[in-house]
């Protein structure tokens, strides 16, 4: 995976807003929220995005792979390097960073988007 594709997958996803923050993140939000941050400063690139407590557990496992930092207690996994995961996994994690995320949103702001 490259930054663009990350881009154009989340690009895909309604009401998603991306820019940078700390002056080396890209960070991909809804409704204000971040769901995915992938790091532009580090080579090579890394990303965190949120998964659910179980899967937590499994990936922080993996390597490659650990908690993320000051994240982790919201369940946000740290991937070292984005091309360990394959297009197919990238798609499923976004999707799911983005609905675990979305969920949390204040009611009105949850009405507006469609979570299928």
């Amino acid at each position: 995976m490259t930054i663009e594709e990350l881009q154009e997958l989340c690009g895909r996803l309604p009401g998603v807003t991306e820019d940078i923050k700390w002056e080396q993140d890209l960070c991909f939000c809804v409704g204000g929220k971040m769901f995915l941050v992938v790091g532009l400063g580090a080579v090579p690139t890394t990303a965190s995005f949120k998964v659910s407590p179980e899967e937590f557990a499994e990936m922080t496992t993996r390597i490659g792979f650990a908690p993320a930092p000051y994240l982790a207690r919201y369940h946000w996994v740290l991937t070292e390097n984005i091309r360990y995961l394959r297009r197919e996994e990238w798609e499923r994690h976004i999707r799911q960073s983005y609905a675990l995320v979305a969920l949390k949103l204040p009611k009105k702001l949850r009405q507006a988007l469609p979570l299928s």
